[in-house]
Formats: structure tokens, C-alpha cells, sequence
């Protein structure tokens, strides 16, 4: 029962975090990717504990989600870093 609860959660989040992201226009999506790092960050701490709460299904979704999370901090930060430059003076 524990990991049907366990992978309903992790389904819900994947269409959820779709779903937000969809509906985000482009205009917006570059200061409210710079905004979400610290988000992503706790999804990490969060992805981390998931790891070595359950089972094995358990560890492998909290690997997932760990990599995936990680992947969205760097790249926010690297986007960030690539919007800021444009606003230096030369």
C-alpha cells in the first residue's frame, strides 16, 4: 500500500508541474525560472529523504527525482546567469 501511495504522489507531481509549466508564458518564464531555483532546491532535500524512506521503487523515483531536480537548479542559475549578463553595461 505504501508504494501505491508512493508512485500516486510522484504521478500527481509529473502532471501537476506539466500543467504549471504549460501555462507559463514565455515572457515570464525566464524570471520565474531564476524565482524556482529555491523551490527546486527543497524538491532535492525532499527527493533525497524519499531515497531512503521506502523500498527499492522508492529509492530509484527519489533518484529520478533528485537528478531531475538537479538538473532544474543548475540550468535556473545558468539561465539567470545568461539574463543578467545581458543587462551589464560593456
Amino acid at each position: 500500500m505504501d508504494m501505491i501511495n508512493i508512485l500516486t504522489v510522484f504521478i500527481l507531481a509529473i502532471f501537476v508541474g506539466f500543467e504549471v509549466i504549460t501555462k507559463v508564458p514565455p515572457t515570464l518564464h525566464t524570471p520565474l525560472m531564476s524565482g524556482s531555483n529555491a523551490i527546486s532546491g527543497i524538491s532535492i532535500v525532499g527527493a533525497i529523504i524519499a531515497t531512503h524512506v521506502s523500498g527499492t521503487l522508492g529509492t530509484w523515483l527519489g533518484l529520478i527525482a533528485v537528478i531531475f531536480a538537479t538538473i532544474n537548479v543548475v540550468g535556473g542559475f545558468m539561465v539567470t546567469d545568461r539574463m543578467l549578463k545581458m543587462f551589464k553595461r560593456r
